[in-house]
């Protein structure tokens, strides 16, 4: 797949694989998430080698990230997607999400899906809603498995 990227400021929005910091994606996951308390290093090294990533860097630092996982023509999967605190209220989630929702790759899907229990005012500028049909849901979910 092609590599896109995007320069404003001193920052890049990139999904160029090779330039994922994974150990700072882990230490993010792993220490300063809800979803992924406790990641294995290998997991997340996993995960980045079988998904669409975006990076968001400042100076060469990452300092945010989301990945997609999508079948390119009819669904997309959206998670791990986080800033750093540090760079929070600057409008760079919008960016990330921006660049995100233009990849070429990701138009005409007819389903999106995330999960979240913060930020739901972002997504939903993005066209996100709540389920209008959560009955038809399901879902198996290994709660504490990095324990």
């Amino acid at each position: 797949m092609e590599i896109v990227e995007a320069k404003f400021e001193n920052y890049l929005l990139t999904t160029d694989r090779s330039k994922m910091d994974s150990v700072a994606i882990h230490d993010f996951l792993s220490n300063h998430s809800d979803w992924s308390k406790n990641i294995p290093l290998e997991i997340v090294k996993t995960s980045i080698g079988n998904s669409l990533n975006f990076g968001l860097f400042y100076k060469q630092q990452q300092i945010g990230f989301a990945r997609v996982i999508s079948d390119f023509s009819t669904i997309a999967y959206l998670g791990d997607i986080y800033i750093i605190e540090a760079y929070r209220g600057k409008g760079l989630s919008k960016k990330l999400m921006s660049f995100i929702m233009t990849h070429p790759n990701l138009q005409g899907l007819r389903r999106w899906i995330l999960l979240t229990s913060t930020a739901e005012w972002l997504y939903e500028k993005y066209g996100f809603s709540k389920l209008k049909k959560p009955e038809l849901y399901m879902e198996l979910h290994q709660e504490g498995l990095y324990k």
